[in-house]
């Protein structure tokens, strides 16, 4: 195959969790130019999942469409734009779908004269994430799962999580991070998430970050700009040096940065996969909007804080425009305790 386009929807966690999935299809297809077939960014706190992943080198190019094609003439110019580009075959990498919508799928890559398809999740199984050590498959697990027949990858082994971050990007982030009080030993903190039922709110975070407070120990706020000023707002409750690069960085150098951060604070949310992938430890607090596991980021120094009370399956619905219920379980203490256990190991 020279030429391949790779469906993959969503924004920056979805991005992120692909990663061991498009690392197992470019060691499959070395020679191939594939090209990124994704949705625009559905709102402002939203980074683009294209931004991330080009710069890896595991896809080449991208093409991009509005979050939901609304007319006739919209899905046509999608197709004319795929025909143009002769794909030989799809790569499908879309979170899980019931059966209709798959069917709508194929039928319109058919349309636009693909006819080998890689990955449809046509079994029960490929659409579902299996019980896994009393939690559940991560969705980049399933992703794997779904591309077996291209081969296998150790979801463990860091280079399934590799950004292919550039020297460039490493030095402008140290430039960004030159001169501050905090550069060498620095928390990232983020509580940015593109659904509403996560944000566990600014008078819990305020109140960890007093309990975890080190006046030693920079903090660096990370986010889109329409959060900048919120971040600012609560990051008044910590003493050490504070940065705020929210809607200052590029995805990457934002990745590079978060690389050199000692944890990550912060929500179920993609600058939390990011972190993950960049290596550094994530203190998360999560809802029961998914099923444990699912979405938990990738690594083993991880400390994730998942509620006891099932509200899985409500889906917000319940607990539209607030927290879920389930968040409120979560204690600032809990999470100060976890911050500082990463900071100041025994």
């Amino acid at each position: 195959m020279s030429r391949i386009l790779v469906f993959r929807l969503g924004s920056l966690g979805d991005a992120v969790v692909s990663l061991p999935a498009l690392h197992l299809l470019a060691a499959a297809t070395p020679g191939a130019e594939r090209i990124l077939l994704t949705n625009q960014p559905v709102s402002a706190q939203a980074a683009p999942a294209a931004e991330l992943l080009i710069g890896t080198g595991l896809l080449h190019r991208v093409i991009e469409f509005p979050p939901a094609l609304r007319s006739p003439g919209q899905a046509w110019d999608l197709r004319q734009r795929i025909r143009a580009e002769s794909p030989e075959a799809l790569v499908y990498l879309s979170e899980p779908k019931p059966r209709p919508s798959l069917l709508r799928d194929v039928g319109f890559f058919a349309t636009c004269g693909i006819f080998r398809m890689i990955g449809l999740p046509w079994s029960d199984d490929r659409r579902r994430h299996r019980p896994q050590n009393g939690r559940w498959e991560s969705e980049a697990g399933r992703l794997v799962r779904c591309l077996e027949d291209l081969g296998s990858i150790d979801l463990t082994d860091r280079a399934a999580w590799d950004l292919h971050l550039s020297d460039d990007e490493g030095a402008t982030a140290g430039s960004v991070l030159a001169g501050w009080p905090g550069a060498d030993n620095f928390a990232a903190f983020a509580i940015g998430t593109k659904h509403e039922a996560n944000d566990w709110g600014d008078d819990a975070w305020m109140e960890t970050l007093r309990s975890a407070d080190r006046p030693s120990l920079g903090l660096a706020l990370i986010g889109a700009e329409i959060e900048r000023e919120r971040l600012e707002r609560v990051a008044t409750a910590w003493s050490g040096p504070v940065l705020n690069l929210a809607g200052c960085l590029p995805l990457r150098v934002t990745a590079a940065v978060l690389a050199r951060a000692r944890v990550f604070i912060g929500h179920d949310s993609g600058p939390m996969h990011l972190a993950a992938a960049a290596g550094t430890p994530v203190c998360a607090v999560f809802s029961g909007r998914n099923k444990p596991g699912i979405w938990f980021p990738a690594g083993t120094a991880d400390r994730i804080l998942y509620p006891l009370t099932d509200c899985v399956g409500c889906g917000g619905s319940v607990c539209e425009g607030r927290a879920h219920v389930c968040m409120t379980e979560h204690r600032p203490a809990d999470v100060a305790a976890l911050i500082t256990s990463i900071t100041d190991p025994l």
